[in-house]
């Protein structure tokens, strides 16, 4: 009996570039890989689910799976980790200086179950102190006049939300019209070079060490899917995907620490690698798959799901992903 085939859709990462190129071949399976950005991955996928395994956002598959109509199962690779105090934006001559400014402020963000405004509200609400009741929360599209992502946004009692579709985020920022804004897609006005727009933390890198320091979290973006027709037709599936996610990781890893050719153009990026593994895993491997070494993660960010009416239900890490495929084969790994 020969391989199956199955395709995948997923953003242009190192750690899976492996996968593209057929140096890791998952076990029984022939794999054709789609480059392309994540939202047009995630639009694609959640709505018609055109292609077998998929990145998906970790906050909108989440709320998927707590609807109970969830056409998709997850397994735990982590392809997109990012801190996000640095997703803030304010006017340097605004009311916004320090976090706690926010408090009866509008805020603008582009989705409510947006993975990275998910993150920052439940940084705003559990480590700054300021409930979500406190903060008049205006909806649209960072970028383009009338964006809005088509989901049913249900936030909490008493938290305002209101949808604007005739400008943008950052027309509304640099109007006066919201006194920041949250989007994991920095402002185009800013990378232009708009001087009205600016991160309210200056240097992030400082804070989202002191954050992880504080509470432990490094945040997970994004998770993958597998299409529940085809995990449910072939449930191993999920295993021997699991299984080459984590080999195509542990080559990059390889590339990113190798001290006889630069593989990736960055000065002292061995060295670099160390350092962030010793601060960040210490106790497992880098940039780790699975639940264990993530359970406290995955938990926290349950709980800010739960708490911001992303979820009705409380959902436990254990029930989100596929039970074939919780942990990795570590005694096979050498």
């Amino acid at each position: 009996m020969g391989d199956i085939s199955l395709t995948l859709g997923i953003n242009d990462y190192d750690h899976v570039r492996d996968l593209f190129t057929g140096r890791v071949k998952p076990k029984g399976i022939e794999l054709t890989c789609l480059v392309m950005e994540v939202e047009e991955t995630f639009k694609r996928f959640l709505k018609n689910q055109e292609w077998d395994i998929s990145e998906i956002s970790f906050a909108m598959s989440c709320q998927a799976i707590d609807r109970g109509n969830a056409p998709f199962v997850l397994i735990p690779i982590f392809p997109s980790r990012l801190f996000r105090l640095s997703s803030i934006y304010v006017r340097p001559d605004g009311l916004i200086k320090t976090p706690k400014d926010l408090s009866g402020k509008k805020v603008g963000l582009p989705q409510w179950a947006q993975t990275a405004t998910t993150y920052v509200r439940g940084w705003l609400n559990e480590t700054i102190g300021i409930s979500l009741k406190e903060i008049e929360w205006v909806q649209l599209g960072p970028n383009s006049p009338g964006r809005l992502d088509d989901t049913v946004e249900q936030p909490p009692n008493g938290v305002r939300l209101r949808n604007v579709n005739n400008e943008s985020l950052a027309d509304l920022l640099v109007g006066g019209k919201i006194d920041a804004l949250i989007t994991a897609d920095p402002p185009r006005r800013m990378l232009a070079g708009d001087p009205n727009i600016v991160r309210l933390y200056k240097d992030y890198h400082d804070v989202e060490r002191e954050y992880f320091r504080n509470t432990g979290i490094f945040p997970i973006m994004h998770t993958i899917a597998l299409k529940r027709s085809t995990y449910e037709k072939n449930p191993w599936i999920a295993r021997n995907i699991f299984d080459a996610f984590e080999d195509a990781k542990i080559s990059s890893i390889n590339r990113l620490t190798d001290m006889n050719v630069s593989q990736i153009p960055l000065p002292w990026i061995q060295q670099h690698t160390s350092q962030i593994k010793e601060e960040f895993f210490p106790n497992g491997d880098y940039w780790p798959y699975g639940i264990k070494r993530n359970h406290h993660t995955i938990e926290c960010f349950l709980r800010f799901c739960f708490y911001q009416g992303i979820t009705k239900k409380h959902l436990n890490p254990e029930d989100i992903f596929a039970k074939e495929a919780l942990e990795p084969f570590e005694q096979l790994r050498i």
